[in-house]
């Protein structure tokens, strides 16, 4: 929750005024339980959600996520109808423990930022994935690469933030940032 990426997501959303929730999931950091094999931690991201909802009821919802985070949040973001978005920043699509093909048959709206050198998923590597996708999964789909950006797109956040706040403005004519302090 309170890695770089993670951060500057956040910001970002934030900016354009989304409100905004980050968490932990279950057994890291400061919260309680133990890693769940991503069973527990899509309940947790639905608890998240659930606050979300009752926080907000009458805004639409959207998810984003990093690494293990977008595993976990696209899947969970993708079954829910009251998602609307997903955003996937730096997905570890190499981990054969970590299985996206879910993503082939998701028709929601969704963004995918990948470093260009991701060790856990580069260029080419997501490429040939994205293309095994339906043809309306992909008709939804943007990736976006960072030039020479790793998995946690260092020294290239700004670039990632700008990608994602591009597609925000194309996704929603007349969303504007507020400007940062």
């Amino acid at each position: 929750m309170h890695n770089k990426v993670v951060y500057q997501a956040a910001k970002s959303l934030h900016a354009f005024g989304f409100p905004v929730l980050r968490f932990n999931f279950r057994g890291v950091g400061a919260s309680e339980g133990q890693y769940d094999h991503g069973q527990g931690e899509q309940a947790d991201a639905g608890a998240a959600l659930d606050y979300l909802r009752a926080e907000f009821p009458d805004l639409p919802l959207l998810v984003a996520g990093f690494s293990f985070g977008a595993w976990i949040g696209l899947r969970v973001g993708g079954l829910d109808h009251r998602v609307l978005e997903l955003i996937g920043m730096g997905l570890p699509i190499v981990d054969p423990k970590l299985d996206f093909g879910y993503l082939r048959a998701c028709h929601k709206p969704k963004l995918i930022l990948q470093g260009e050198i991701d060790q856990y998923g580069g260029k080419e590597k997501l490429q040939a994935f994205v293309a095994t996708f339906s043809k309306e999964a992909a008709a939804e789909t943007r990736v976006v690469f960072v030039p020479r950006g790793d998995h946690f797109f260092t020294g290239h956040l700004e670039q990632m933030s700008l990608a994602l706040s591009k597609w925000l403005v194309e996704r929603h004519p007349g969303l504007s940032c507020a400007p940062q302090l």
